[in-house]
């Protein structure tokens, strides 16, 4: 992604979460007793939803597209791994079939 485009995507996200922020928080008017709560219409409400859920839509498909792109290095890396597990697994037991090697002398071990 270009840098313009997080730029530009960073500043809407931060622009819908000030305008959340500031729908939800309580008025600053500490000594009135009446708190006016902002009116909002029904229409703005629903622009407000449909911003929201049009946000994360966009965020949750950057991240698909993101682990889309990855998933064949990752099955790649998962298959190599297995393969050397394998023939790892392979290599230890025809060594056990194939007994102690004659040429290697084996050390006398003392205890004491």
């Amino acid at each position: 992604m270009r840098m313009g485009q997080e730029d530009e995507q960073s500043r809407i996200l931060c622009e819908l979460s000030a305008l959340v922020y500031n729908m939800l928080r309580s008025p600053m008017d500490g000594g009135s007793a009446h708190r006016s709560l902002p009116e909002i219409t029904p229409a703005g409400f629903a622009s407000l939803l449909l911003g929201m859920s049009l946000a994360l839509m966009v965020c949750g498909s950057v991240t698909f597209v993101i682990g889309f792109m990855l998933m064949p290095w990752v099955i790649g890396l998962v298959t190599v791994l297995y393969i050397a597990g394998v023939l790892n697994s392979i290599s230890s037991f025809l060594s056990w079939l194939s007994g102690p090697r004659k040429d290697v002398p084996l050390p006398d071990w003392k205890l004491w």
